[in-house]
C-alpha cells in the first residue's frame, strides 16, 4: 500500500533527477565552462550533484505531501463538512471585508493573495460538499493541476538556471535574488532578448505532457485514501527524510574543490538562491580569517604618508576648480578595445580618445556588479563581504567623491537613464547629498528609444548637456557622475546609428552603440562655453562576463580607465597596476585639493604609492600585489595564486591574460595584507568610522 501511496513522489523525483542529471550534461559542454573535466571527476560531480537532487526534492515536495494529508473524505460528512464550510467562508469574509485585517496589516499585496487563495479553497471544498457524486472528477481535477504546477516549477527552474549560468557562468547567487525583486526591470529584460512566446509554448507544452503521463500512471491511488493511521506513519517517515536533508544539503555545499566550475555543476540552484537571499550580508569577522585588529589597522594604513584613517591632503600648488564629469560605461571590458588586443573594432571613439588622455593601462575593477563599481568611485574603498554598501541599510552620510566636491562648493548630481530606484542607486546617492536626474526627469519628447533599463544613452547624453548648461549658468562648478545603461542585454538602441542593427540584440552592437552616444556627447560638449573648464573622467563599472578557471580571473577584471581635458591633461599612459578606487583620489590630487581624506584608495602619482588592485566577487575577496594574487573565502579559506603573463603580440602594458598558477605555500605577508585592508574596512564600515 505504502509504495503505490507514494507513486507521485516517486515519479515526479525520476522526473526531477533526469531534468536536473541534463541540465549538469549541459553546462559540462556550455561555451562558458572554460576548463576540462577527467573521467573521475565527472563521476564525482554527477554523484554530488545527484545527492543534492535527492534531497532538495525531498524538501520541495513537502507542499505536496501536505496536499495529500487533508484528502480525505470524512471531512464531508455531516456536520463536519458544513462547519469546515462555514468557517472558510467566514474567513473569507474576514479578509475582503474587515479593513484593518492581520494580511492588511503586512501591506503589499498580502491580502490579495490570501484573498485569491482562501477563496478558490472555499469554492472548491463547497462543491465537493454540496456535489458528492462530481466528488472524485472535481478531486482528479485539482489533483492534475497540482501535479502541472509541479513539472511547471521543476521546468521552468531548469530554464531560468540555465540562463543563469549562460549569462553569468554561475548557479543562482545575490543576482537571481535582485532579480526576484526587481521583476519590472528583469521580466523587461526577458521580453526584450528572447523569443518569450516560442519558450513558454514549449515549456507549457511539456509540462502538460509530463503531467499527464504522471497523471495517469498514480490517478487510480485517490479512489482508496489513506486512513489516519497510515498517514501518520507517512508523515513522520516525510519528516525524518526532511529532517536529514536540512541536514545534509549544507555539508554538500561545504564539498569545494580548486575547479570552480565543478563546484558549481554540481550544486543546485534551489538551496544556492535561500543561501543567497538570507545573506545578503556576510559578517566577516564571522566568516573570514583575521589578526589582531590594531596590527590589521597598523598595516593597511602604513601605505600613507601620514598612517591614519582620517587623513590631511594637501596640495603644494594652488586648487584647480574645474568642472568635472565622471561617466562610467555599463559593462566595457577592456579587451573590447583595440588598444588591448579588439580586433572588432567597436569601441572606435573610446580607442580614439584614450590616445588623447591620461590612460591608466593597468587598471582593475573591484566587483562584477554596476553596484560595485559605483561603490569604489563613490566610497574609493575596497569591496566588502556580502552586498554592495549601496545596496545595504546603512549607506547614507558616507564620506564619498561628492562630498569633497560639495565642500568645494560643487553642483553635484547623479545621472542615470533607467529608474534610479533599481539596485537602490536613487537611496545611496540621494542618502549622501548628490541631486539626481533620472528617467523620471525626462519629458515624453526627450525620449527617442527605450529598452526596460532605460532611455538610449544619446537621449541621456542631450539630457546630460542640458543638465551642464543649466549649472554652469549658476556660476558654481559641477561635478556629475553618468552611469550609461546601453551596454546591457538586451542590448536594443536606435536603427541607423551604427552598422550593427539594434535588432541583431548583440553585445558587440551595445559596446558600438555606448561608444556612439559617447562621441555624440562629446560633439556637443565642446560646442559648449563650459567645456575647456572641464575633466572628464571615463571609466567601466566592471567587465562583461566574470566566469573564468579560478575563482577571481584576472582579465575579466581588467577595465578601460581614463581622464581627459583638452589643455589641461597631457596624453599619456600611466601602467602601473592599480585599482577602480584610485581613480578619483588621482583625480582629486591632478586638481591640487586640499582636503581631509577617508579614501583608501590612493593618489597614484604620491611617491607612497604602492602599486595593487582589490578585485572580488560576494563571497571571495581578492587582493593583487606583487605578482601574486591571494584570494581570503569564508570558513576562513586562504589561496594564492602567482600570476604570468601569457604571451602576447600585444605592449607590455596592454597584455590581459594571466596564468593563474595555485600556490602550495602563500606567502604569508601578503596575506597579511589581504587580511588586514578587508578586516579593516569591514570594521570601520561596521563601526560607522567611514562616515563624514
Amino acid at each position: 500500500m505504502f509504495s503505490k501511496k507514494i507513486a507521485p513522489f516517486l515519479y515526479l523525483g525520476i522526473f526531477y533527477l533526469i531534468i536536473s542529471l541534463i541540465l549538469r550534461v549541459v553546462f559540462f559542454f556550455h561555451p562558458i565552462t572554460t576548463v576540462s573535466f577527467g573521467f573521475f571527476e565527472i563521476i564525482k560531480v554527477l554523484g554530488i550533484g545527484l545527492l543534492n537532487d535527492i534531497f532538495v526534492f525531498i524538501l520541495a515536495s513537502a507542499l505536496l505531501a501536505i496536499y495529500f494529508l487533508f484528502l480525505s473524505d470524512s471531512k464531508y460528512k455531516k456536520p463536519y463538512g458544513y462547519i469546515i464550510f462555514g468557517a472558510m467562508v467566514l474567513f473569507f469574509l474576514y479578509i475582503w471585508l474587515v479593513p484593518n485585517n492581520i494580511f492588511k496589516q503586512y501591506g503589499g499585496s498580502i491580502s490579495e493573495v490570501a484573498l485569491t487563495f482562501v477563496g478558490i479553497k472555499t469554492f472548491f471544498f463547497g462543491l465537493m460538499l454540496f456535489l458528492p457524486a462530481q466528488r472524485i472528477k472535481i478531486r482528479n481535477t485539482l489533483y492534475f493541476i497540482t501535479l502541472f504546477l509541479y513539472v511547471l516549477s521543476i521546468i521552468f527552474n531548469t530554464v531560468s538556471e540555465y540562463f543563469f549560468y549562460n549569462e553569468f557562468g554561475v548557479r543562482y547567487n545575490f543576482i537571481a535574488v535582485d532579480y526576484l525583486i526587481y521583476t519590472n526591470e528583469v521580466i523587461g529584460n526577458i521580453m526584450e532578448s528572447y523569443p518569450v512566446v516560442p519558450l513558454f509554448s514549449i515549456i507549457v507544452a511539456l509540462t502538460a505532457v509530463v503531467t499527464w503521463f504522471i497523471y495517469k500512471k498514480t490517478k487510480n491511488e485517490l479512489l482508496d485514501l489513506p486512513n489516519m493511521k497510515q498517514k501518520m506513519i507517512l508523515l513522520g517517515t516525510f519528516a525524518v527524510l526532511c529532517g536529514i536533508s536540512l541536514l545534509v544539503i549544507p555539508s554538500l555545499m561545504q564539498l569545494r574543490s580548486d575547479n570552480v566550475f565543478a563546484d558549481e555543476i554540481e550544486d543546485n540552484g534551489i538551496p544556492k538562491f535561500y543561501w543567497a537571499f538570507t545573506h545578503n550580508e556576510l559578517d566577516y569577522f564571522q566568516f573570514y580569517s583575521q589578526i589582531n585588529q590594531q596590527q590589521a589597522e597598523k598595516n593597511f594604513l602604513s601605505q600613507y604618508a601620514e598612517p591614519a584613517l582620517s587623513r590631511n591632503i594637501t596640495a603644494e600648488q594652488p586648487e584647480i576648480k574645474k568642472n568635472v564629469v565622471l561617466i562610467s560605461i555599463e559593462s566595457l571590458s577592456a579587451d573590447f578595445m583595440e588598444h588591448y588586443g579588439g580586433t572588432k573594432k567597436i569601441t572606435p571613439f573610446l580607442d580614439s580618445l584614450a590616445d588623447r588622455s591620461m590612460m591608466f593601462t593597468n587598471l582593475y575593477a573591484t566587483g562584477n556588479r554596476t553596484v560595485r563599481g559605483l561603490e569604489a568611485l563613490t566610497l574609493c574603498i575596497p569591496p566588502t563581504a556580502g552586498e554592495s554598501i549601496i545596496k545595504r541599510d546603512d549607506n547614507k552620510n558616507k564620506f564619498t567623491t561628492g562630498s569633497v566636491f560639495r565642500s568645494k562648493g560643487y553642483d553635484v548630481k547623479f545621472l542615470y537613464g533607467g529608474y534610479s530606484y533599481f539596485d537602490n542607486m536613487e537611496d545611496f546617492f540621494g542618502g549622501n547629498g548628490y541631486d539626481i536626474v533620472d528617467r523620471n526627469s525626462f519629458k515624453p519628447e526627450e525620449i527617442t528609444f527605450a529598452n526596460v533599463w532605460g532611455v538610449a544613452d544619446e537621449d541621456m547624453a542631450r539630457k546630460a548637456i542640458q543638465v551642464m548648461n543649466a549649472e554652469a549658468k549658476s556660476g558654481k562648478p559641477f561635478f556629475n557622475h553618468w552611469m550609461t545603461v546601453s551596454n546591457h542585454r538586451p542590448f536594443t538602441y536606435p536603427e541607423g546609428r551604427i552598422d550593427i542593427p539594434g535588432t541583431a540584440k548583440s553585445r558587440d552592437g551595445g559596446v558600438k552603440y555606448t561608444d556612439y552616444s559617447l562621441r555624440k556627447f562629446f560633439e556637443m560638449a565642446k560646442k559648449q562655453d563650459w567645456y575647456k573648464n572641464t575633466v572628464f573622467v571615463i571609466i567601466a563599472d566592471h567587465c562583461a562576463s566574470s566566469a573564468g578557471k579560478t575563482e577571481l580571473p584576472m582579465d575579466k577584471y581588467r577595465i578601460p580607465a581614463m581622464i581627459f581635458s583638452e589643455g589641461f591633461i597631457q596624453p599619456q599612459k600611466f601602467d602601473k597596476l592599480m585599482s577602480q578606487i584610485d581613480v578619483m583620489p588621482t583625480l582629486f590630487g591632478m586638481l591640487n585639493f586640499n582636503y581631509k581624506s577617508k579614501f583608501l584608495g590612493q593618489d597614484v602619482f604620491k611617491k607612497e604609492f604602492q602599486p595593487k588592485a582589490y578585485i572580488a566577487t560576494y563571497q571571495d575577496l581578492g587582493f593583487v600585489k606583487d605578482n601574486r594574487l591571494t584570494i581570503i573565502s569564508p570558513v576562513k579559506k586562504v589561496k594564492q595564486y602567482s600570476l604570468e603573463l601569457e604571451p602576447s603580440s600585444l605592449a607590455p602594458e596592454f597584455k590581459l591574460y594571466y596564468d593563474e598558477k595555485l600556490l602550495k605555500s602563500p606567502e604569508q605577508k601578503l596575506v597579511d595584507e589581504t587580511v588586514s585592508a578587508y578586516q579593516s574596512t569591514s570594521y570601520w564600515l561596521k563601526e560607522k568610522k567611514l562616515n563624514r
